[in-house]
């Protein structure tokens, strides 16, 4: 799915930074993949897959993963930050919630301070409902949201995340104030999973790789996808089918620490170019509904300003920082 997402700035990208592939010999031991988030969600997965990899290709000899929750990945980047300079060994998992969070926080870090080096994954976020709720469709749920906003909870991601701001777009293309969502926010997908199961929310987003086996299994039913159609092979609707006029992808990239050479950071593109194109990686994307939207080099860097200058004034502009 969405294999047309950015495929203008993938062209580039390759065209841009041809040295990736007269690269040197690898000559990687180890790598450290820092996931900022909680087990059980979105980074965690990609982290963790990226690990598999690795491994399957044996293009690094050790490949570790640790977690460091909270605060939409921004304790971890502050950890990352302030240990990692100039490691060429290190690296952290991020993305679009990484740069919402940082502007709800107030986050004295940003990834300004780390050093891109590849976008991986585009995802559709999908709404849900525990399979317990009397709520059976997106048009049910949102009315009872317009007629009281406070009387839906939602459940997700970090506050600022992508979770949280598909939740304010969704307000605001249905006449509410993205102000009034009443959002709650988890630490990881674990634990938004255990609190929409549970109804201790009304509904819950995420990717919707992350709710998938509980959306097959009858655990929680699908209400919309944000995406601009439907996921092959799933019966969800998209929000615009219902008439929400909103789209939404999320996507997710790898950074290499602080202060790191540009012969440090070629070696670790060469090593992700080795592993996205592995088999572990494609299946990886097919299981979990992923869009291969790989970009590394000056293209990258170039995305990830642009969207980061987006997505703060998006998240200015639905109240979830102050102007």
């Amino acid at each position: 799915m969405f294999k047309n997402i950015f495929k203008a700035t993938i062209v580039a990208g390759a065209i841009g930074f041809g040295v990736v592939a007269s690269a040197p010999a690898l000559a990687l031991d180890s790598l450290k993949i820092l996931v900022p988030a909680n087990p059980g969600g979105g980074w965690d997965q990609t982290g963790r897959a990226l690990q598999a990899a690795l491994n399957s290709e044996s293009v690094v000899k050790k490949v570790t993963v640790d977690n460091k929750g909270g605060a939409g990945g921004t304790i971890g980047l502050a950890q990352f930050v302030n240990g990692a300079k100039g490691d060429g060994n290190a690296t952290i998992v991020g993305g679009m919630v990484m740069v919402g969070a940082i502007a709800t926080n107030k986050s004295p870090v940003n990834l300004s301070q780390v050093t891109p080096l590849a976008r991986l994954t585009g995802e559709v976020l999908v709404v849900v409902v525990p399979a317990s709720s009397k709520i059976q469709t997106l048009k049910e749920l949102l009315d009872q949201f317009k007629a009281n906003p406070g009387s839906v909870a939602w459940g997700g991601g970090s506050a600022g995340g992508s979770d949280h701001i598909l939740a304010g777009l969704i307000a605001q293309a249905v006449g509410v104030a993205p102000a009034k969502v009443n959002y709650i926010a988890y630490a990881g997908g674990g634990e938004a999973q255990a609190a929409i199961m549970g109804g201790h929310v009304a509904a819950g987003i995420s990717g919707f790789g992350e709710f998938q086996s509980q959306i097959k299994s009858g655990k929680l039913r699908a209400l919309a996808v944000s995406g601009a159609e439907r996921i092959p092979g799933e019966s969800v609707p998209t929000l615009k089918e219902q008439g929400v006029d909103v789209e939404l992808i999320n996507w997710r990239a790898i950074f290499g620490a602080p202060g790191i050479t540009e012969a440090q950071q070629k070696e670790l593109v060469a090593a992700l170019d080795k592993a996205v194109a592995s088999a572990s990686w494609k299946e990886t994307l097919k299981r979990n509904d992923w869009a291969d939207i790989y970009l590394t080099g000056p293209e990258f860097k170039k995305f990830l300003e642009a969207d980061i200058a987006r997505l703060n004034k998006l998240v200015t502009d639905l109240g979830l920082v102050a102007k």
